[in-house]
């Protein structure tokens, strides 16, 4: 993987699937009678990001592998960048097949998330000189009074209705993470025609007022993202944007 043309690689990303059964069990099988499902076996995929650059010996891999044990900072950096760079590899694959469907991962999908070094062909195959398997953070819920499941089940049930600028606005959020800036520039300002659109009177004088005032500066982002990779200000403009509608977002849930 390497961010230019002539760039000299950065990263090399390894995929495999695991588990899965063989093609040639599934060709050609009849359909099957059945009074019970059955949990069925899935495949696992697994990813793994290897720098381009080698260490310059065991010891300094070590050395690395020990920083990252005792630093939070810099395992979660390290975290973001291999899972910015998987995404990044979904979305050219989405790109390249054409398939809608293929979505970006969290690390919260992952089963098991290593750190290691090794021998390039060995971390190709899931082996490693010395790996470590960070214990799993419990995810802090935010409470608040959304009750997402609650409103879950009113979606299911038509009692309520997701407006278009919800997922818009959740669009715009996956691609300013991701750092895909001028995605999200375009994404923002359809969100926040959408929102102001769909809201009417049911939001108030204040939040609109901010959203209205960041009209201009979305607009111009998203004139800009079509020409071409967007300023440090325009990336910002977008930033605040994006906020200010969660929160818009979040209020009218509430009903405040």
């Amino acid at each position: 993987m390497r961010n230019e043309p002539e760039a000299e690689a950065e990263r090399v990303l390894v995929l495999s699937t695991h588990g899965a059964p063989e093609r040639r069990r599934l060709r050609g099988r009849r359909g099957r009678e059945l009074t019970e499902a059955e949990p069925e076996p899935v495949p696992t995929a697994r990813a793994t990001v290897i720098r381009a650059e080698p260490f310059g010996s065991e010891d300094e891999g070590r050395a690395w592998l020990q920083g990252l044990r005792g630093d939070g900072e810099a395992r979660e950096a390290e975290t973001a960048d291999a899972l910015r760079r998987i995404n990044t590899a979904i979305r050219a694959q989405r790109a390249a097949a054409g398939d809608p469907y293929l979505r970006e991962v969290s690390l919260d999908h992952a089963l098991i998330l290593r750190l290691g070094y090794g021998a390039g062909d060995d971390l190709a195959h899931g082996r490693f000189t010395e790996a470590w398997e960070p214990a799993r953070e419990r995810t802090k819920v935010k409470r608040s009074m959304e009750a997402p499941e609650q409103r879950f089940a009113a979606l299911l049930g038509a009692r309520e209705q997701a407006g278009v600028a919800e997922d818009l606005v959740l669009r715009a959020r996956l691609d300013l993470d991701a750092g895909h800036l001028r995605e999200a520039a375009l994404q923002a300002r359809v969100a926040l025609e959408a929102l102001l659109a769909e809201s009417g009177a049911e939001m108030a004088d204040a939040p609109r007022a901010e959203l209205e005032s960041d009209r201009e500066a979305v607009a111009d982002a998203a004139a800009s993202a079509l020409r071409g990779p967007l300023s440090g200000q325009a990336a910002e403009a977008v930033g605040r944007a994006v906020g200010l509608m969660e929160s818009a977002v979040r209020r009218l849930r509430l009903g405040a």
